[in-house]
């Protein structure tokens, strides 16, 4: 006589838990997330939106305005050029450059607090976190620099809906690459402190040697050959090419303040300094990627 076993019911109050497999529309619905959240906390936090305009403005109106007038009393070939025309290009610049950092300075602050290692342990790829993290810091730089170019009657920038739409798109570029440097330095980062002892240590060498503040050209050879190798040059250079074809400018003037970039006295063209920015993006994303492949 045989015995039949029963398999044992399952205890009362047990609760299945499935996770669901990793597929491209998890990815992307991450990388929404990740976007979201970033826009979240961007326009939450009011200090950190106000501030980040404080700065810029500070640059065009004051310095530009001090600039201008000692160029005005001095015998320098600004002609009728007004100098916060030619900075207003590196402030839009600048702008995105401090906002996209401080995006990025966010991961540290959730590895802190713990949230970042459960972004981690979800099912999706870590990819598609870095990814959400650039899209989005990039796009709040973008945001909040569009507030500065709104400003460019006051730096004697035509309002050419072209024109703001070409600089909209090239500091998103710009706010991408930026991005990207940021998260990949944060990806190994353990305190706020390091992290923005760190970022500042990069981000004033970058802004004073890529030409945001004065022309490129009759510099020492030495500095000449740093801002070749900076990469915030090859953003800068394409929104004050994109200023300076809708201005009214001499030949004289354009040489002094649109030398444009030059390799060994070749020019480079706009839209090799656009494929730059997109590359330098694609590939620091591409670093951090790995770097948070590797984290804990």
């Amino acid at each position: 006589m045989t015995t039949r076993t029963s398999a044992p019911a399952p205890a009362a109050g047990v609760v299945r838990v499935s996770v669901p497999e990793r597929s491209v529309r998890h990815d992307l619905r991450a990388v929404r997330i990740v976007l979201h959240r970033e826009l979240i906390r961007f326009w939450r936090d009011k200090v950190r939106l106000v501030s980040g305009l404080v700065q810029p403005v500070l640059w065009l109106l004051v310095m530009g305005t001090g600039l201008s007038n000692l160029m005005a009393s001095g015998s320098g070939p600004a002609g009728d050029i007004d100098l916060k025309t030619f900075i207003f290009p590196g402030v839009c610049a600048m702008s995105v450059m401090f906002t996209a950092m401080f995006s990025a300075g966010s991961i540290v602050w959730d590895r802190e607090f713990g949230f970042l290692r459960e972004m981690l342990v979800a099912p999706v790829s870590r990819s598609a976190i870095v990814i959400g993290k650039c899209i989005g810091g990039a796009f709040v730089a973008t945001v909040q620099g569009t507030v500065i170019v709104l400003l460019a009657g006051l730096a004697g920038v035509p309002y050419d809906p072209l024109l703001l739409l070409e600089l909209v798109g090239l500091m998103f570029l710009g706010a991408f690459a930026l991005t990207g440097f940021g998260v990949m330095m944060a990806a190994r980062i353990r305190s706020m402190q390091s992290f923005f002892g760190l970022m500042q240590m990069a981000m004033m060498p970058m802004m004073f040697l890529s030409g945001a503040l004065y022309p490129l050209n009759g510099l020492p050879t030495w500095l000449s050959v740093l801002t070749r190798f900076n990469p915030l040059t090859y953003a800068v250079d394409p929104l004050r090419q994109a200023v300076f074809r809708h201005l009214d400018a001499s030949p004289a003037l354009e040489r002094t303040f649109n030398p444009g970039v030059t390799w060994n006295g070749w020019v480079v063209p706009v839209w090799l300094e656009v494929v730059i920015v997109v590359l330098m993006g694609v590939g620091l994303m591409g670093v951090a990627i790995l770097e948070f492949r590797r984290a804990d």
